[in-house]
């Protein structure tokens, strides 16, 4: 039996964290003796990790990464809170329009001679979620895999920072062929070390959580109901679809209401946004939902307004409840979908979001036919597993 480690930073509700959940309940444990190390054992995800793998014991360390500089200085850790210091001073003189990504690298360069090494030696070990330099640097495997969630063509980072880090592992799973291609045209010299292994689903898993009973205001409300999971932040284009909204509000459809399930840094603005549009009654804000699946079975459209994306978890799972789906044309959109087949590509803007819905809204016979093409699909793809069995 093969000693292998998974990394990732926490469970709190989103698509990377399902996708992990689904990757785990499918693993097979008869070869392969699993240990799961989170950064923190935080976030409302934590109750379904499967039993079958070994959660280690939460390092005080790493947990520092979900934590504020405050939060670090009250807790004793002197040195990482001042490579956090640092790593935010460097990324604000950073020439970046989301200086997010360049923060969390400094984060990681700065606060590496701090932070312990595993004792364990693995066979394989497995980083999950990017940056993932605690796999690179701090784990002793014979085979380093990490993985891809988002469109690198559309994130700033520190490409040389970067390389060093990918040069590190033996392989780098993308989530699709479109996340794939992004990230070779912006690291090409890593081409070679690129394959694709897609989000495992679990189409059983979703159509039971979507009968069960939650507190759900969609129930009560017959007019024509759109659905957006996702987190509030500037990459899934909540603000867009409050313009796109308002603007179909404008055009004379009274009867459309949009909800979101999610929570993220972006509440705020959204909720200033909402306000200034006169839309308090009709974009509502449902925030964490650890089940989001009764919503959106409960829903007439699943849109999904982002900026981009690497593969969006949420689109598949709407599309495993056979609801149609009007995505944006970010750049990996058409491997997501097959546009007007199982789901409907708009344009990347406010107008072609309000355009798509309309389009949508008014062809009920086009919606049906997306929703029952999603009825004939099948989502089981627990076989991808064995591509990462293969590398192994």
């Amino acid at each position: 039996m093969k000693n292998l480690l998974i990394a990732s930073f926490d469970m709190e509700i989103g698509g990377v964290e399902r996708s992990l959940i689904s990757m785990l309940n499918n693993f097979d444990n008869t070869n392969y003796a699993v240990d799961l190390m989170l950064y923190s054992h935080t976030g409302e995800l934590m109750d379904l990790l499967p039993k079958k793998q070994n959660l280690l014991r939460e390092s005080k360390s790493y947990k520092t990464f979900r934590m504020s500089i405050g939060q670090i200085l009250k807790s004793g850790n002197i040195a990482l809170a001042s490579t956090r210091l640092l790593a935010k001073y460097r990324a604000s003189i950073d020439d970046s329009t989301e200086k997010g990504y360049k923060q969390m690298q400094y984060m990681w360069k700065y606060g590496l001679p701090f932070l312990p090494k595993t004792e364990k030696q693995y066979d394989i070990a497995i980083s999950y979620l990017w940056p993932h330099y605690f796999v690179a640097e701090k784990v002793r495997a014979a085979t380093k895999i990490a993985w891809i969630h988002t469109d690198f063509s559309t994130v700033d980072t520190d490409i040389e920072m970067d390389i060093k880090m990918w040069n590190k592992f033996d392989s780098i799973v993308a989530v699709s062929d479109a996340c794939k291609n992004a990230f070779i045209e912006k690291y090409p010299t890593l081409a070679e070390k690129v394959i694709v292994i897609e989000n495992i689903t679990s189409p059983d898993v979703v159509r039971t959580l979507a009968n069960e009973e939650v507190e759900n205001p969609m129930l009560s409300d017959f007019r024509f109901k759109v659905i957006t999971v996702a987190r509030l932040s500037h990459a899934k284009g909540i603000d867009q679809a409050i313009k796109a909204l308002k603007l179909l509000k404008d055009r004379g459809y009274k009867d459309i209401a949009w909800y979101v399930v999610g929570y993220g840094g972006d509440e705020k603005m959204l909720k200033k946004l909402i306000t200034a549009n006169h839309l308090e009654d009709s974009f509502i804000l449902l925030g964490k939902q650890t089940n989001p699946y009764p919503h959106m079975k409960a829903a007439d459209l699943y849109v999904q307004p982002s900026r981009y994306e690497g593969k969006a978890v949420t689109v598949g799972e709407a599309q495993i409840l056979s609801k149609p789906v009007l995505i944006t044309n970010y750049p990996t959109a058409s491997s997501q979908i097959q546009n007007g087949i199982d789901g409907y590509i708009c344009k990347a803007d406010v107008n072609g979001i309000a355009d798509g819905i309309e389009k949508l809204y008014q062809d009920n016979e086009f919606r049906e036919r997306l929703a029952t093409n999603c009825t004939m699909n099948n989502y089981h793809n627990s076989e991808e597993l064995d591509k990462l069995y293969q590398l192994v």
